[in-house]
């Protein structure tokens, strides 16, 4: 008997955390609880798992349509970005499948390091083997695939070409200026990393993996200091008031990202120290500070909190021992207590209720903020009910992101209760906050009450059909709707009809609608597309991981090919489709002017299915440029076997 890597997802998880490590995002690609279904060359969701151990016979590859046999799973290690936890490794049964299908339910999760050589135990799993041998394997993360680079230059366009903290005080690309710089950008860091690699190879690729994203960061940074063409657009001055002058930003989070102490912080803070200085808004992000500079910039902080409008301290406190960092957000605390801002992001600290607590000065004092940002924080129940807390309104809330968090249905009570008391949020995020049927009830009924929503993100949480319903009956509510995020939600049939009934009478005017990986196939089609008919605003669509196959493919594809003039993404990647299914969607989309990218990856299209998608791009008003990459398409898959083999 041997051993088998049935699949490792290496290449889409690097493709999701190398181009959010720009301007100190955090890749969400934490794994949904539901029932995974995976397969060589694609996973539903993908980069769910790092990878699955598991042993069967050391035979020649059978062809597919061979009989199954027995694998036993041994292992999987789940990644997660959050850099505070140690890697969870599980025994997950035997399961019935063969070498290209295999289905896997998940238990647990929990967040390893990211960026390091993931090492697993081998062992032989023969019943009549009473004593076996550990052995390892390392994964390697270098070179990234195709589709992992062109991934990373979308990501470096959309952040080029986007208002952030960095526009504001910069300004903007317009998009096609952007994506030619995004396109240059990758290259010349790709060719910097490769070269590195080569030179000083170091087994799994981690640091060229490390040295791509910080050259990559570092050059985005440096095109947005060049001059850029647009600039963001500047809030509406009152009647006869002058506008801010240009040095109201104070950012260190360009630099390395470094451990600072008392003598550097004394010269990077500096300007601060000016009299008459105007700053508004200051970032220390991606500096992580010790007690020794946080009591340099105390006094600092505290001296100008009375003209600041804008405090970013996320990602300040990271690899520091628990107490320091404690003490660290204590002094800034008392610092900032008192001031009165409209933005405050203390995302990417670790923070739990320890952390939360440390800043109850600040929170506490805080009654007008109108951007509260606590992303991957480590938000549990406890610490959801200390915010909830601490914060005294929340009346003028405008955006309130949750993202990446441990909240659970409970924690979700908390965080629902807030909503509750936030009648004016455009922006809402609670992706990845493992909350469930319960949680998302709860979270559901409350968002009734936020009736100027513009943008909704609920990703990968554990809904469920309850929730789900109970979602759809608030939409309604929600006439602003433009961006809305459901994907990974196990809504299943039931819960994706409910949601999208609800949103062809309520939502016509949406510009972004994700349901992916949602277990949807060709049952719930004609309800889709009476509800994409109606959405003659729509930009974005995203229906990937689901089951579609080519019955639901032609049902959505026909509701998208008349109108739709401002479609510019359509992703149906990893649906089962085959030669009709993808024709039908590259002729709805073939004769829209502003169309950007097609993805059908991830599917059993014949060659010469891709030939005729290929000509009735050519044949329309688009080129072969909109097509994604086809890497990942298996030309010989059959997904009625699959579905017979319970993928």
């Amino acid at each position: 008997m041997g051993f088998v890597l049935v699949r490792i997802y290496a290449a889409q998880t690097i493709s999701l955390a190398i181009p959010f490590l720009a301007f100190g995002w955090r890749p969400p690609f934490t794994p949904s609880l539901r029932r995974q279904n995976l397969a060589l060359g694609r996973c539903r969701p993908p980069s769910r798992l790092l990878a699955i151990v598991g042993r069967e016979p050391a035979a020649a590859p059978r062809s597919r349509r061979q009989p199954r046999k027995n694998l036993t799973v041994f292992s999987c290690l789940e990644l997660r970005p959050a850099a505070k936890y140690k890697p969870l490794v599980r025994c997950v049964g035997e399961l019935q499948t063969s070498t290209e299908r295999f289905d896997l339910q998940v238990h647990r999760r929990r967040p390893p390091l990211p960026g390091c050589c993931v090492k697993f135990p081998l062992f032989h799993m023969d019943s009549t083997a009473q004593g076996f041998q550990p052995r390892t394997f390392s994964i390697k993360l270098w070179p990234p695939s195709d589709s992992t680079r062109l991934m990373l230059v979308e990501r470096m366009t959309k952040n080029l070409s986007t208002e952030s903290i960095f526009s504001k005080k910069y300004g903007l690309l317009d998009n096609e200026e952007a994506h030619e710089n995004a396109k240059r950008i990758e290259k010349e860091c790709f060719s910097s990393a490769d070269e590195h690699f080569k030179k000083e190879p170091d087994g799994d690729g981690s640091s060229a993996v490390q040295l791509y994203a910080k050259e990559t960061s570092k050059m985005m940074l440096e095109v947005l200091k060049r001059d850029p063409r647009a600039t963001a657009e500047p809030e509406a001055p009152a009647v006869n008031t002058p506008h801010e002058p240009a040095d109201t930003v104070f950012d260190i989070s360009g630099g390395k990202r470094a451990f600072i102490e008392a003598d550097e912080a004394k010269e990077l803070l500096s300007p601060l120290t000016k009299p008459g200085n105007s700053y508004k808004r200051i970032c220390f992000s991606n500096r992580s500070f010790g007690i020794g500079a946080a009591n340099v910039a105390g006094p600092i902080l505290e001296s100008m909190k009375n003209q600041l409008t804008e405090v970013d301290i996320s990602d300040f406190v990271a690899g520091r021992p628990e107490d320091e960092a404690l003490d660290v957000m204590r002094v800034f605390s008392k610092a900032l207590e008192g001031s009165v801002l409209r933005y405050l992001n203390i995302s990417d600290n670790a923070l739990g209720e320890k952390g939360v607590r440390a800043f109850t000065g600040l929170l506490k004092s805080q009654e007008n903020l109108e951007e509260l940002y606590v992303m991957n924080d480590g938000i549990s129940e406890e610490a959801a009910k200390a915010l909830s807390e601490l914060i005294p309104s929340t009346e003028k809330l405008k955006v309130l992101h949750f993202h990446n968090n441990m909240t659970g249905d409970e924690g979700a009570i908390y965080i629902a209760g807030m909503v509750k008391r936030s009648p004016n949020i455009e922006s809402f995020r609670c992706s990845a906050t493992r909350i469930g049927s319960d949680g998302g009830v709860a979270l559901a009924e409350a968002l009734g009450t936020c009736t100027r929503l513009t943008k909704l993100d609920l990703r990968d949480n554990l809904f469920g059909v309850h929730a789900g319903i109970a979602l759809s009956k608030t939409l309604p509510k929600l006439s602003f709707l433009v961006e809305l995020y459901l994907s990974d939600l196990n809504l299943e049939n039931k819960g994706a009809v409910a949601i999208v009934n609800a949103l062809k009478q309520s939502a016509p005017q949406l510009e972004v609608l994700e349901m992916a990986g949602n277990e949807i196939n060709a049952k719930a089609a004609p309800a889709l597309a009476e509800c994409l008919t109606a959405m003659q605003s729509l930009k974005k669509l995203t229906l990937a991981e689901n089951e579609l196959k080519d019955d639901g493919a032609v049902i959505i594809a026909k509701s998208l090919e008349d109108g739709h003039t401002d479609l510019k993404e359509l992703d149906v990647s990893t649906n089962m489709l085959q030669r009709v299914g993808a024709r039908c969607f590259a002729q709805a989309i073939t004769n829209k002017t502003g169309f950007v990218k097609l993805n059908i990856n991830c599917n059993f299209i014949s060659h010469e299915g891709i030939d005729e998608v290929k000509k009735i791009l050519k044949d329309g008003k688009n080129s072969l440029d909109v097509l994604g990459p086809l890497d990942e398409n298996d030309p010989e898959g059959d997904p009625d076997e699959e579905e017979e083999r319970g993928c």
